[in-house]
């Protein structure tokens, strides 16, 4: 692992490091924010997943959850959304290839050898970091943004007891039956849609549901709510009587200025899972 940054930030350390994956044979890049108190000792740690076209750093700039991280004496690890570099296949489409992982491992050419997300984030970089950094790994929880939601939710129902709590801002809910989602999962997964399932959280909350709290927040102005499908999730929610609170948040779009305006009340959410 290589250090790329590290500065002083909120009293304690925003830094960023690189590190050889064997998940995605490349290079991968990824934040991680220790509060103050990890100096005395390991500390809970809170994953952000960010959306498409985005790296480690969108969430990392903008999102100002070190603030309340900060506070409530918690990391926050920013992974990259998908393996990088110029033997890493690629699409023009924003929404394809780098900077569009989908946080699934890829079994079709040209994706299969490198697009393992699920495999990076589910093993691989929880090893590094669990190892490397001051980090409780009983007290996990996750959040994330669009794409990042959709990963966070499935990531959260696939690892029953690992994560305490899960939110996310505007996930993408029902990618099987979304452009964002039909269109990955074809190119990735291949035809066969019965492979898809466990990686469309309304599906998945429809068959097991997440064994703690839930959040989640949606900007009703939100530019891609049909391509989001939060009403897919809501209903699969109730069905199931899944513990759970969906917020339509009213005028906000899809943009950080929503992420970083709600972000105060998930880092408190999640901290009073994290601190139970």
């Amino acid at each position: 692992m290589k250090t790329i940054s590290e500065n002083r930030a909120f009293g304690g350390v925003q830094g960023v490091y690189s590190h050889a994956s064997e998940a995605c044979k490349c290079d991968m890049t990824f934040a991680l924010f220790l509060p103050e108190q990890a100096q005395e000792g390991p500390v809970p740690l809170l994953w952000f997943l960010s959306g498409l076209t985005c790296t480690h750093e969108n969430a990392m700039l903008k999102s100002g959850a070190q603030t309340w991280a900060a506070e409530q004496g918690i990391a926050v690890a920013f992974p990259d959304t998908s393996p990088r570099g110029p033997g890493v296949a690629d699409d023009p489409a924003y929404d394809l290839g780098q900077g569009a992982g989908f946080y699934l491992n890829a079994t079709e050419a040209p994706w299969a050898p490198h697009f393992r997300m699920w495999d990076y984030l589910a093993d691989e970089l929880p090893r590094l970091l669990f190892n490397a950094f001051p980090l409780e790994e009983d007290r996990q929880a996750i959040t994330g943004h669009s794409m990042g939601g959709h990963g966070a939710l499935t990531l959260a129902m696939a690892f029953p007891g690992r994560f305490r709590s899960v939110s996310a801002f505007a996930p993408i809910a029902n990618p099987t039956a979304s452009d964002w989602g039909r269109k990955q999962f074809a190119a990735y997964l291949g035809a066969d849609e019965t492979k898809w399932a466990a990686h469309d959280a309304t599906l998945m909350m429809k068959k097991r549901g997440f064994d703690g709290p839930l959040l989640i927040d949606q900007g009703s102005s939100d530019q891609f709510i049909d391509l989001l499908r939060p009403e897919a999730l809501v209903e699969a929610i109730a069905r199931r009587r899944q513990p759970a609170s969906f917020r339509m948040q009213k005028g906000y779009d899809h943009s950080y200025f929503f992420v970083a305006s709600f972000m105060e009340s998930h880092v408190d959410f999640h901290a009073e899972a994290l601190f139970a």
